[in-house]
């Protein structure tokens, strides 16, 4: 199969396809690769490097989608890109549809066969290959929260860990699991008051498990939540609902309520966020302040570490997109019950339930998609 890998074009992201250890593994297993010009060089990987490995490196994203049966990305296609894809032509990328009507209509609009990474399952009912970006977003959450807080970036001017004789920032997480863990992880090492919320007590009770009586848990509900955002000095946002718009949790009127200059960091941006406030930003502006709140909801929070995130992303995508080019997309798909579930269009159809839901289409279950 000819596999291709273009530049990411979306502000500031940094991140590729495909590292060059990856391009030699579908080299080794018989396939060519187009690599564009410079697609790797944020994560330090120059042309040569893709060369040395027996990629092609070619100099347009047009020459990449013209050639290519395969479309290995990072960050869903941008309105340019989409217009490039054809009929029959494979798309294995990050796609988070349900908040992105425009995108959706595109992708029905190009034939493109569809395949995004957030929906594949495994057979705990996890999500493995969103997983390590969701552990990279957990952990920078924390990070853009802190340096957020500073009086310079608008905030409240309080330093998250404290220092004796001063209270640390309270911190609230919202939603217990890949992404409120790995926040937890990193809020907790730098000395926060955290209370994380949940409404599965059996993650509560995993995360006290790992972390111990170090910090709080609280069975998520309404009033629990507003009583929690008003005393928090920042709040992480990781409530996921696979595939699905993420659920509005804070609402406008808890910002009035809250500390002038608080923090929000909404990581489910990619999913529409959960806050009824946010608005997705990108690293060259990655705040706003709504009520006197600092709003945090860049929407590719992992490209600001390119390389840890797109190792970590590689690890986990390069299984599946070898059983796409070597044995091709149906009998891929169809031998694996959980790379199904990644199929989100196809040749014109919407095979992802909440997806069709949430945007209006008529929803075509995957595998009978591709028995036509």
């Amino acid at each position: 199969m000819l596999v291709g890998v273009p530049k990411e074009i979306k502000n500031h992201e940094y991140r590729v396809g495909l590292t060059p250890d990856s391009v030699q593994e579908f080299v080794v297993h018989g396939h060519q690769v187009l690599v564009e010009t410079r697609a790797g060089i944020g994560i330090g990987c120059d042309d040569e490097a893709y060369r040395a490995v027996g990629a092609q490196v070619v100099d347009t994203p047009e020459e990449i989608f013209s050639r290519a049966e395969m479309i290995i990305k990072v960050k869903e296609p941008q309105a340019v890109e989409r217009k490039m894809l054809r009929e029959g032509q494979i798309l294995y990328t990050y796609l988070h549809l349900a908040p992105d009507p425009e995108q959706t209509k595109d992708l029905v609009a190009s034939g493109a066969i569809c395949i995004a990474y957030e929906t594949v399952t495994d057979r705990k009912g996890g999500l493995p290959l969103l997983a390590p970006m969701s552990q990279v977003a957990g952990r920078l959450s924390i990070q853009a929260g802190a340096h957020c807080l500073e009086k310079a970036h608008g905030g409240s001017g309080v330093l998250l860990g404290g220092v004796p004789g001063v209270e640390p920032a309270k911190v609230v997480i919202i939603g217990g699991g890949v992404v409120g863990e790995n926040a937890l992880h990193m809020a907790l090492g730098m000395g926060a008051d955290v209370t994380v919320l949940d409404r599965n007590v059996d993650v509560l009770n995993h995360l006290e498990a790992r972390f111990g009586k170090r910090f709080n848990t609280v069975y998520s509900t309404k009033v629990a939540l507003e009583r929690l955002v008003k005393e928090a000095d920042l709040v992480i946002g990781g409530v996921l609902i696979k595939g699905a718009a993420a659920p509005k949790l804070v609402t406008k009127s808890m910002l009035k309520d809250m500390k002038a200059g608080s923090v929000l960091v909404d990581v489910a941006i990619d999913q529409g966020g959960c806050f009824e406030t946010s608005r997705a930003t990108t690293h060259a502006e990655p705040t706003y302040i709504e009520d006197n709140i600092v709003h945090y909801c860049v929407a590719n929070m992992p490209g600001a570490v390119p390389r840890t995130s797109t190792y970590a992303l590689n690890n986990v995508t390069l299984p599946y997109g070898l059983a796409l080019a070597d044995k091709g997309y149906k009998a891929a798909l169809l031998d694996n019950p959980h790379f199904l579930d990644g199929l989100n269009v196809y040749q014109g159809h919407i095979t992802y339930e909440a997806v069709a839901k949430d945007l209006g289409y008529t929803y075509v279950p995957a595998a009978q998609a591709l028995d036509h």
